[in-house]
């Protein structure tokens, strides 16, 4: 295994805009952290006074290379503070920007990011190759890419206090397509798959914000570079089976970017296949959301270890369900 090394460097342009959601930094930028480093930047998080609510801090390595020095696409690692533990469950995020923008450090993916962490996951927020999808070297490259955070996770699993076992994958919008597609096609035979990885991709659970789920259909076209036969292999509905992890769809009824058309496709895709899954209908949600949108309410429905799920809330605040959805899955 090669070491871990993280690069730190100038705060963004995005600093700014996540300034309420207090991240700290656990690395002067600019500063070269090797591996051997981590566990004490990380102890300094533990350490650190424990609330599930703010103003409780988030802890955070920036811009951490996985995808190799020949990569410009980076990671962001965060760890909560509380008691220090070698076994915490782990989830990585993936940022939306409809597959040609977007960064890991916006700030739906900070915000959520942060709420997990608060709750006492270690999270890992990456980048991937963006390009139009008539742009050579892009698909199923970003696919690969977030498989490939998912590996990296695994493989420093030790030195980060995390669970192999124990890790879930989430993203918003063209995020939750790859979500998806990570958690639910094969990590080696799939699009974007490494028969000759040392490291699974596996994962167990999946959250989709809103996510592009057919290219097929509403609009969206299809994946190009991919003969008829093979459009399948990228659509996730048509990649969900019994095995696969349990999946939490979220989606916004005045989301006027992804047709919420497409996550009620989702939703009926894994009840045929028999995939465990809850989705949330947020009433007046619009796109681009983090665990706090706009909204009047939602509702819940889905099946959950072979038993149907329904419940609603008054409120638009996602924060207890998805939390309820990852305890029940990848633990706490």
């Amino acid at each position: 295994m090669r070491p871990l090394l993280v690069l730190l460097v100038a705060v963004s342009a995005f600093a700014a805009d996540i300034s309420k959601l207090r991240i700290y930094e656990l690395a002067k930028p600019g500063v070269a952290v090797e591996a051997a480093q981590v566990p004490a930047l990380a102890a300094e998080a533990y350490a650190a006074p424990h609330t599930m609510g703010m103003p409780n801090p988030a802890y955070r390595l920036s811009d951490i290379p996985f995808l190799g020095a020949h990569r410009k696409e980076k990671l962001d690692l965060y760890f909560p503070s509380g008691p220090k533990r070698l076994d915490r469950p782990a989830v990585v995020f993936i940022h939306g920007g409809g597959f040609t923008g977007g960064d890991k450090a916006e700030y739906r993916s900070a915000s959520v990011s942060a709420d997990l962490c608060r709750a006492g996951y270690v999270v890992v927020s990456c980048n991937y190759v963006l390009g139009p999808k008539d742009k050579p070297g892009v698909w199923p490259q970003n696919i690969a890419d977030c498989r490939n955070a998912v590996r990296w996770l695994r493989a420093h699993a030790k030195e980060l206090g995390v669970n192999p076992d124990k890790i879930a994958v989430a993203g918003g919008s063209a995020g939750g397509y790859l979500a998806l597609m990570v958690g639910l096609s094969d990590d080696k035979t799939g699009p974007g798959g490494d028969p000759a990885a040392k490291h699974s991709a596996k994962v167990s659970a999946v959250i989709d914000m809103y996510g592009v789920v057919n290219f097929s259909k509403h609009g969206k076209g299809i994946v190009p570079g991919a003969s008829p036969a093979e459009q399948a292999a990228y659509l996730p509905e048509s990649q969900c089976d019994a095995q696969d992890p349990a999946v939490l769809i979220l989606h916004g009824t005045a989301d006027s970017t992804v047709d919420i058309a497409q996550s009620d496709d989702m939703a009926k895709a894994l009840r045929s296949a028999k995939t465990p899954y809850e989705y949330i209908v947020v009433e007046g949600a619009p796109h681009t959301f983090d665990l706090h949108p706009k909204g009047k309410g939602w509702k819940r429905t889905g099946v959950v270890a072979g038993a149907e799920v329904s419940s609603a809330s008054d409120k638009p605040d996602l924060t207890e369900a998805t939390l309820d959805f990852l305890a029940r899955t990848i633990g706490k």
